[in-house]
């Protein structure tokens, strides 16, 4: 962990490898798992929802699934959000939520497959029947503002602890997932439920809490659910759009939800967060206080374990593979793709294509899922991975995906090989991604990544001129360019502007200017050198 007044960063690492990095700043304005005392602003029976100002900028998005209609005595547990609080700003454990509707195996687990949305299964009423424009509703973030979206809403309040998920607005206890032994959950149940006063609400132990007392137990409920009393008094004496309540911020959260005997070391470059840490942990777990470490040294934290030459690396748009193969990951508006290719990669067996390919399918398998958390990708992904004709090496691929798919904390689901050999996925998306926080639109190129070559610059400064001379309103020109697209014209066309000067009745001069973009130009007019690019430019 690496903090300081600007900005904090955490970074896991397993087997020796960068698997996931989370940051936040303060103008970054991290509102997820915060609670708001928002107004509705639409109600939209159309789609069943509702916009809902919160007060940050953007309305944000309330659908009927997300209120509190616990009329059939189930509680809505599978609309968590992403395990441990997405990098500790956000609310319960999805996988842990979704194991509260009990142990009827419903959902998919890990591997892939993701977890199941059990309310939209039912029959729900309409949502104007139970909330109207104007009103003001009590509400939790469940997704960041992402492009021109506004945050995403639930008034299905959760307060994450370090062993518990406390649900004001739920009915029963449930059991994370992830805790698989029978008489251990049935044990972790029998402890809930008895520390849970009856109509108060509902639980979910989480993965951390496998091995808590009963004493725990109830101490921590205790302090969540003053929480919850706090919160609804506060909300009482505000006005909307408010905020109610603060999320923990990342280093705190990130304690609290991930940290556990798992964890060989913890080490942080700061005293102040390194003193809040041994804090926290003495409080909850003082067998873990030997596993925190201050880092000091003239080498910085990052640099001494490669992490932040790891962080550059998961911006490249190729991945290489270890078999001489490559990923080409490329993100776009609508979904992300990723195509798979072999390069060099052979095999040894030049008499069985197939089982090269499958090598390096398989290979690729493991190292899309180790992207797609590194690099925290979300929303709809396709992979193209290389052809297959055998049915059986196309599911022993998938199988792969899907098994290392199950070490991701956020939910995934991966569907069957499409007819035309695509495998298309889904993976939650809370936040955006690390390369979005992190980077912004190029100027030069609009975000498309590309700039016109300098032969496509002298052609559309050519139709620029002819425009100009058709006018009959200028004289003089000179044209303005980078230097490349100025040697383009010396070398390749050296009667460029004595051909156009003929033809447009203009007296025409070509100035280089390095200062210039490569896809740019600019006209200036008559002895002031009037620039008149606009009024002639497509």
């Amino acid at each position: 962990m690496s903090s300081n007044p600007q900005e904090s960063w955490v970074a896991l690492r397993e087997d020796k490898r960068l698997a996931e990095v989370m940051f936040d700043r303060p103008d970054q304005n991290r509102v997820l798992g915060d609670i708001f005392l928002g107004r509705v602003d639409a109600v939209l029976p159309g789609i069943q929802a509702a916009f809902v100002d919160i007060g940050t900028g953007k309305a944000g998005f309330l659908h009927v699934s997300d209120l509190n209609l616990d009329e059939d005595g189930e509680d809505d547990e599978e609309n968590g959000s992403d395990e441990a609080g997405n990098g500790g700003d956000a609310k319960a454990s999805g996988k842990e939520k979704g194991a509260a509707k009990g142990s009827s195996g419903k959902g998919g687990r890990g591997g892939g497959r993701g977890g199941g949305r059990g309310r939209r299964s039912r029959q729900l009423p309409p949502i104007q029947d139970h909330i109207r424009k104007g009103q003001t509703i009590l509400v939790q973030v469940t997704k960041e503002a992402i492009s021109t979206k506004g945050p995403r809403l639930t008034a299905d309040i959760s307060l994450p602890g370090r062993f518990l998920v406390y649900m004001p607005f739920a009915s029963r206890v449930g059991i994370s997932r992830k805790i698989e032994g029978r008489n251990q959950r049935a044990k972790l149940r029998k402890m809930a439920q008895k520390i849970l006063p009856r109509n108060s609400g509902g639980l979910i132990v989480r993965t951390v809490g496998e091995e808590v007392t009963a004493e725990k137990l109830e101490r921590e409920f205790k302090r969540l659910h003053e929480r919850w009393q706090k919160i609804r008094g506060d909300a009482e004496s505000l006005s909307a759009p408010s905020p109610v309540h603060r999320e923990a911020t990342l280093i705190s959260g990130v304690i609290r939800d991930l940290f556990s005997d798992k964890f060989e070391a913890l080490r942080v470059d700061s005293k102040p967060a390194y003193d809040e840490i041994v804090n926290y942990v003495k409080s909850v777990d003082p067998d873990l206080e030997d596993r925190v470490h201050l880092h000091q040294g003239d080498t910085s934290l990052f640099d001494e374990f490669g992490v932040e030459e790891d962080i550059q690396k998961a911006f490249r748009r190729t991945v290489r593979l270890k078999s001489g193969g490559s990923l080409v990951i490329e993100p776009t508006e609508a979904l992300v793709s990723i195509d798979v290719n072999t390069g060099r990669f052979t095999g040894k067996g030049k008499k069985d294509p197939e089982e090269t390919i499958l090598k390096n399918n398989l290979e690729a398998a493991r190292e899309i899922a180790k992207q797609l958390r590194l690099r925290d990708v979300g929303g709809i992904i396709v992979v193209d991975f290389i052809d297959m004709e055998s049915q059986e090496n196309r599911d022993k691929v998938l199988r792969e995906l899907r098994s290392h798919l199950g070490k991701d904390r956020a939910r995934t689901k991966a569907f069957e090989v499409s007819s035309l050999g695509l495998i298309e996925m889904t993976r939650q998306r809370v936040r955006p991604s690390i390369f979005n926080s992190l980077t912004s639109i190029c100027q030069s190129c609009g975000g498309i990544g590309r700039v016109y070559t300098p032969a496509s610059v002298v052609r559309q400064i050519e139709r620029t001129l002819k425009r100009a001379g058709a006018t009959k309103e200028e004289k003089s020109l000179v044209v303005r360019v980078h230097p490349e697209v100025a040697l383009r014209v010396i070398e390749e066309e050296p009667g460029f502007l004595k051909r156009l000067g003929s033809r447009t009745s203009l007296e025409l001069r070509l100035r280089d200017d390095p200062l210039m973009r490569l896809d740019e130009f600019r006209l200036l007019s008559g002895p002031a050198e009037t620039d008149v690019t606009e009024k002639y430019a497509a």
